[in-house]
């Protein structure tokens, strides 16, 4: 799915400086890598994501580049988003991948790295720095494969934050929560006054992931997650891991969530809904859902009555508060089979036109936040300056941006995360249960 439209989920631990196929649809005829689709020998191709907004300014980029370069084009297909999860994975395997790759970073990259499939572009960076200190630090973790660059980073930051109604903190005289343990405090009270205090699409399982990510940061740091990631024997059981999977039961034991949580989806907004017409205090989310909240709560964003937060510290916890769980940006690869003149094309396509100065004004038009440093700057004309502020500030100064879980593990074991997350708030295992069943599948 797209998030930059973009819905939804998307760990590497992010360092400063260091995450049967439906139907298409091509707005263009380019094949794989080796295809000449251009008007010279350098002509290179590009798979990437259909839908709005994207696309269009994905596209937008695409024909900047090929006016100032009529003799190297690029060219573009589109693909909706589960076909191009299966196109994508199928060319790639047979060795017919596109010159340049779009995707999420992360797991999916480390597949193809692994096996050979993707361009290293660590010295390219050294020999470019301009073009990589000009992007966000924490924007290159899902990019970095064994202390390797595979990727070059693009488009919009969305951190995970905590939305609030400022209505339903007026109504029980409380102030917003520092730590985590004011939260506890407030679970109570929102109860006593018949508000929920967590609005939660449940159903949709990667909504309760947000939660654990939260809780092993704030508890251990990046970390307590990264042992998972490279592939340490027992990680899920490490103390600091359990005791997160037990503050989400906690919370679940103390009504912390909407009656019913288990049976809400996301995809339908429904959680969103749920915040804006008072009937939840809170709701942790990306911040992706500001717009429709904008745009079907009625005044609740333009009446001031949203507020955001990043998440709390915890009591004794060893993370960074600063630190932000969610899509630190989107990335591009580049195919080991295209020919040398393809690769120079892709990487002049990077360096001159992904994240040129126009494309970043078309994204921050959108309502996105790009992954430029300074482009906060341009946010002020915007009407929804102040949370796109707040999104730059907590993406650029966030010292770690963890990558979401099921976006960093493969998709074997992201599938079977998610089955334990949900019966974990279901209360139908235990968390050394849980981490038990986890411990099964660590480096598959």
């Amino acid at each position: 799915m797209d998030r930059t439209s973009l819905s939804r989920r998307n760990f590497l631990g992010l360092t400063a400086g260091a995450g049967a196929a439906a139907a298409l649809a091509a707005c263009g005829s380019s094949g794989p890598g080796t295809s000449n689709g251009g008007s010279g020998s350098g002509a290179a191709t590009y798979w990437y994501l259909s839908g709005a907004p994207g696309e269009q300014v994905r596209t937008a980029t695409v024909n900047r580049f090929n006016k100032a370069n009529p003799n190297t084009k690029v060219t573009g297909t589109t693909f909706q988003n589960d076909a191009y999860k299966t196109k994508i994975k199928t060319a790639i395997g047979a060795g017919q991948a596109p010159t340049i790759i779009w995707g999420w970073g992360g797991g999916g990259l480390k597949s193809y790295v692994d096996a050979g499939q993707v361009e290293d572009l660590t010295d390219w960076f050294n020999q470019n720095a301009a073009v990589k200190d000009r992007l966000f630090p924490s924007s290159f973790g899902a990019a970095t494969i064994n202390g390797k660059i595979y990727a070059m980073p693009a488009e919009t930051v969305q951190p995970i934050v905590m939305f609030y109604d400022k209505r339903a903190f007026d109504k029980i005289k409380a102030q917003v929560p520092q730590t985590w343990g004011d939260v506890m405090a407030l679970v109570p009270k929102f109860n006593a006054a018949g508000i929920a205090p967590f609005s939660l699409g449940g159903q949709s399982r990667w909504t309760n992931m947000m939660w654990l990510e939260f809780f092993f940061d704030r508890l251990g740091g990046p970390d307590v997650f990264q042992a998972v990631f490279n592939g340490e024997k027992n990680a899920w059981s490490n103390p600091l891991a359990i005791q997160g999977l037990k503050m989400a039961q906690d919370l679940v034991k103390a009504n912390g969530f909407i009656k019913g949580f288990s049976s809400i989806t996301a995809d339908s907004n429904a959680d969103q809904a749920l915040l804006y017409t008072g009937k939840a205090a809170m709701m942790l989310h990306g911040t992706w859902t500001y717009g429709n909240m904008k745009t079907a709560g009625k005044d609740f964003v333009t009446g001031g009555h949203l507020g955001y937060m990043n998440f709390p510290s915890i009591d004794g916890g060893k993370g960074d508060p600063s630190d932000t769980v969610g899509n630190p940006g989107q990335y591009l690869s580049i195919s080991s089979k295209a020919t040398a003149a393809q690769k120079d094309t892709a990487k002049k396509f990077f360096s001159t036109a992904v994240l040129s100065d126009e494309e970043v004004t078309d994204w921050i038009n959108t309502g996105a936040v790009p992954i430029v440093k300074g482009s906060d700057a341009k946010l002020a004309s915007s009407a929804d300056a102040d949370f796109l502020k707040f999104v730059y500030q907590t993406a650029s100064q966030a010292k770690v941006f963890a990558q979401s879980w099921d976006q960093a593990m493969s998709p074997t074991a992201a599938e079977k995360l998610l089955d334990n997350i949900a019966q974990l708030f279901q209360l139908t295992i235990t968390p050394e249960k849980f981490a038990d069943n986890m411990n099964q599948v660590i480096g598959q």
